[in-house]
Parts: structure tokens; sequence; C-alpha cells
């Protein structure tokens, strides 16, 4: 017998009808001029060697190429059957595709002509995030799990070069890496790992050697500042960790489940320097000269002037959760991608802002004005009404 998946053909509580509902109703709109796919979208990153390019992560188990601007998708990156969640571009100049996986491997391809290579196993659950590094001339491959490990490979070889978990046993799943672009040298590297628990913590490689940064009295930041064990400064999960390329002070940027984004000085110690209230879970943020851009699961884009920290507008398009945010063409868009199954991009450069802004508020007086103008709808049933109607005519004769 066949079963539907409808999920209009099963019960549901009034709130996640209603939700299903709006969704079904926003996502024929064309903001942010969406490329459509056919599968969610879990994560995206630049293309190191197109300005034009994004790499996206795909629930069909699949890292896609996408052209913004062309709109060409066709260079697809296949094997995988399971989501995949994160990907990174790397190796010996860059010429291999790497892409994590719910299946706990690390899965690899050609760049150029997409053959399949080397599998990386190690992980014991869903591998969530990976990075490449590169140590005393050898290219690196770091990943972080589900299973609480973060795992240094040797590209070359497949070789596992160090397995780390926090000392104290209390890091959770590994949500994303960065490394710190004012800490590392070329043959030490500093890591910055986020997880599913509110700590972020730093870790110190080398080719021989790796361990979390703990010693408070002796580890300094280049700064001179004294380090802390952990940084503590949201109060739950971390989705994002960034060093945006256009800060000066290479400070660290993050996104929260806590509804927050944040900017953690380092000159202050890690310590909060800005606060932006996005409301709900914020998964992405991404950070331009001029701009702080926070998305997540509330489906909107927000844009807050990184000079003052006040919100400069809000893109509404998206109807299911953003996973993640990639600035392009020298700062003058940025690519959102979503749950959903689209890309879409939206601009950055004052006009566009001030277009985009005045539409909004033009689209919103609208709806204000249908629902002052929208009839009211009678609270009397038909019989009741039809009642009323004689009485109203026998009242007249």
């Amino acid at each position: 017998m066949s079963r539907s998946t409808d999920p209009g053909h099963f019960f549901q509580t009034d709130a996640s009808e209603s939700t299903r509902a709006r969704r079904a109703a926003k996502s024929g709109n064309k903001h942010g001029n969406p490329i459509i796919l056919q599968s969610k979208i879990l994560n995206a990153i630049p293309d190191p060697f197109s300005s034009a390019c994004i790499y996206i992560a795909e629930s069909a188990g699949c890292v896609r190429k996408v052209n913004v601007e062309s709109r060409d998708s066709k260079t697809v990156y296949r094997g995988p059957t399971a989501p995949i969640t994160s990907m990174a571009v790397g190796g010996r100049g860059g010429a291999t595709v790497f892409a994590g996986c719910w299946d706990k491997d690390i899965w690899s391809w050609d760049r150029e002509s997409r053959a399949a290579g080397r599998k990386y196993k190690g992980h014991s659950d869903f591998v969530k995030a990976i990075i490449c590094a590169r140590i005393d001339e050898q290219d690196l491959l770091i990943s972080g799990g589900a299973d609480s490990k973060i795992i240094i490979w040797d590209i070359a070889t497949g070789d596992r070069l160090h397995t780390l978990r926090d000392k104290t046993d209390t890091m959770m799943a590994v949500q994303d890496l960065v490394l710190d672009p004012e800490d590392s040298t070329g043959s030490e590297i500093v890591l910055v790992s986020s997880s599913s628990d509110p700590q972020i913590r730093r870790w110190r490689i080398s080719l021989t050697s790796a361990s979390q940064i703990l010693d408070t009295a002796q580890a300094t930041h280049s700064q001179g500042q004294p380090t802390r064990d952990t940084i503590l400064e949201h109060e739950t999960s971390v989705y994002k960790v960034l060093f945006s390329d256009d800060d000066e002070d290479a400070d660290l940027w993050t996104a929260s489940a806590d509804g927050t984004a944040k900017c953690l000085s380092r000159a202050r110690n890690w310590t909060t320097e800005e606060t932006y209230g996005h409301g709900d879970y914020v998964r992405a943020v991404a950070v331009t000269t001029d701009w702080v851009i926070t998305a997540g699961r509330d489906e909107d884009i927000k844009v807050w002037d990184k000079a003052t920290g006040k919100l400069w507008h809000v893109y509404d398009g998206h109807y299911e959760e953003i996973t993640g945010l990639v600035v392009m063409n020298e700062e003058k868009k940025v690519a959102s991608v979503s749950i959903d199954g689209t890309i879409r991009t939206w601009g950055l450069e004052k006009a566009d802002l001030e277009k985009a802004k005045a539409e909004r508020e033009e689209r919103l007086k609208g709806v204000v004005k249908q629902e002052k103008t929208k009839p009211k709808t009678s609270l009397l049933t038909a019989e009741e009404e039809a009642e009323l109607a004689e009485l109203m005519d026998s009242d007249e004769d």
C-alpha cells in the first residue's frame, strides 16, 4: 500500500500548520534572484580561485560548485550517499576539494577532473567541520566531528598526526574551526574551535605536537596579553567562528544559538566588544569593511553597520533556515544558502541597500494597508445571517 509523504496528510499542531502554510506562500518569491536546486543546502564556502563562485554542501550527498553570476551549477562532486556538512579546498596548489559527511568520513576529489580521491576515516560520528592548513611546507587537513574530536591529517598520506579532545572532557560536538592568522606561524598554527557547548577553545599545533591552550600563566598571544583556558562569551552552542580579512585587529567573530553574533576583542582577552542581537539562532556571520551580516533560523539576512553596531537593513526571501553566508565580488554582494534549496544574492553597496530598504518599507506598508482594508469576517453562521436579514426586512415593513 502506498503511503503519503505530504505533511498536510498527517496530524499537525496549529503552529506547525501555520508555519507550513506561511512557507508555502513565501516559497514563490524572487527576492535575491534565487538559484533553485533540488536538495537542502547545509553549508557554503567561497571558491579561492573565483570571486563569482561558491561551493555548497547538499543534503543529497554531493558538493556543487556554483557560479552565482552565470548561474551555472553543473560542476558536481559525487560519491557520498549521506548529507555533506562541510567543505574545504586545499592540498598542493589547492588542487583538492574535501567534504565532511554524515557517514563519518571525509571525501576528496581532484578539483579540475572531479575524480574521486582518498577517503579519510577516523571519526566515530558525523564530520561537522573541516579546514586546510600548512605547517613547514606540509599540507594538512583538520576535521572536527560530532564525536567531540579534532583530527589533524597529513593530506598526502592520509595519516592521522594528532587527535585532540578537551582535557576536561566537556567539549560537545565540534561545530566550526578556524585558524588564528595573528598567532599562527609557518611552523606552528593556533586553531580556534567552537562546539555545541558555549565554550570556544584554542589549540596549538605543530607537526610533532598538539595541545589545548590551557596554561593561563604562561600562554600569551602576540600582543602580550594572557589568554584564558576557554573563551566563554555565549550562553549556548556556537555555530560559527571566523577572523575577518578586513579586520586590522584580527578580532574573533562568532554566531550562536543564543540569538546573537559577537565581536570578541583580541586586545581585551577575547571578551565581547560588540553584540548583534539577531533574535533567533544565528547560523552564519560574515564581515566586510563596512558591514556585519547575520543569518539563521528566522530566515532573514540582517545587515548591521559595523561602525555603530546598529541594524541597517533586513533582507528577506528565504523560507527555511539559512545555513551559510559568503561575501563575494570584492564585498559588493553576499550570497546566502538555505535548507529551502536556494542560493540568493544581496547587494552590499550603499546604493543597493538604500534601494532595498525603500522597497521593503513599501512592501510592509502594503501589507499593513491590506490588513486595514480587509473586510471583517462575520461572527454569525449562515443560518443566523439569514435570520437577521428576515428580522431586518420585517422591521422595514
